[in-house]
């Protein structure tokens, strides 16, 4: 029950304010009180329907509630029993603009960043207090705009190293996908934001093929059932009905194709990427140039010589 999301441009903002941090916040601000009217807007329009719009919803309970047709809706959503999401994209960018591509082991920039996500939380907070629904961070997923944006600012601003420079926007708080640390490295790095994303979030770590290792993928599951909310585990499962091979396909400017056989029939391989909230199979539903591209630069966060660890 989400009266919609509207996601803030962090890395546009980091590249207007040219270095400084003041500059910075007096932007943000200002696109936080722009989203604001965006968020106000969308719930005007969810208002306007009527139970009979969506029977099975308003009608027979399906939002826990039931309503007559003279009913309105708002009952529904209002008292925070519906959600209104605040979005956000590219922390990796932002602490790039000021602290450098590096930045990750940086308690400085760490907090900056860290930062950033609470000024968005306390907004809602207090948005919600004025408003009587429940407005919250989300930490954008970015399927489509971390193609969208950057592709925006690169028309805009030109070609930034390591921040458009790589045709895509880092989804909220990921630590850059183009280095390797460990799961733990990554995930240690990742928890402190989530606690400020009630709207929704997800971390993920990359894998080889473990399935004589399993051992590995438990140890990382038992370790980061104690330090974040929500853990995607994507591992190597492409598979070729050609040649048989089992792994990962090979990233190329057309897709995907089997590094053995140079396969790329839809019909006769397996190709299976974590977009990033879900899993999806870029050779029959090819993925925005921006999404293949991060998807393309991502790194095993276990390394070969960890297979072989009890």
């Amino acid at each position: 029950m989400n009266l919609g999301v509207v996601t803030i441009n962090l890395p546009r903002i980091a590249i207007e304010a040219q270095g400084q941090t003041d500059v910075f916040w007096e932007i943000l601000e200002d696109r936080v009180q722009l989203t604001k009217k965006a968020l106000l807007t969308r719930i005007k329009r969810c208002k306007e329907a009527r139970p009979e719009n969506a029977p099975i919803l308003y009608e027979n309970g399906g939002f826990g509630q039931r309503l007559k047709t003279t009913d309105s809706v708002d009952e529904l959503f209002k008292n925070s029993r519906a959600t209104v999401s605040l979005g956000y994209i590219g922390l990796y960018e932002v602490g790039t603009a000021f602290f450098g591509p590096q930045w990750e082991n940086n308690p400085q920039a760490h907090d900056f960043t860290v930062q950033i996500v609470k000024y968005l939380h306390d907004a809602c907070l207090q948005w919600e207090k004025e408003y009587g629904y429940h407005f919250s961070v989300y930490s954008t997923p970015a399927e489509s705009l971390t193609d969208t944006f950057c592709e925006a600012d690169l028309q805009r601003f030109g070609r930034i190293p390591d921040i458009t420079a790589k045709e895509y926007y880092t989804n909220s708080f990921h630590y850059d996908v183009r280095k390797n640390p460990t799961p733990f490295e990554k995930l240690t790095f990742e928890e402190d934001y989530p606690q400020y994303a009630a709207g929704g979030f997800i971390h993920y770590c990359e894998y080889p093929n473990l399935k004589q290792n399993p051992a590995a993928l438990e140890a990382v599951w038992n370790w980061a059932y104690d330090h974040v909310g929500y853990l995607g585990t994507n591992a190597s499962i492409d598979h070729c009905y050609e040649c048989g091979f089992d792994g990962d396909f090979k990233p190329t400017a057309k897709g995907f194709e089997c590094p053995q056989c140079q396969n790329r029939n839809p019909e006769t391989c397996d190709v299976v990427k974590r977009t990033c909230g879900y899993l999806g199979n870029p050779m029959i539903r090819p993925m925005i140039h921006g999404r293949h591209q991060e998807i393309a630069a991502r790194v095993k966060n276990l390394r070969a010589g960890d297979l072989n660890a009890d």
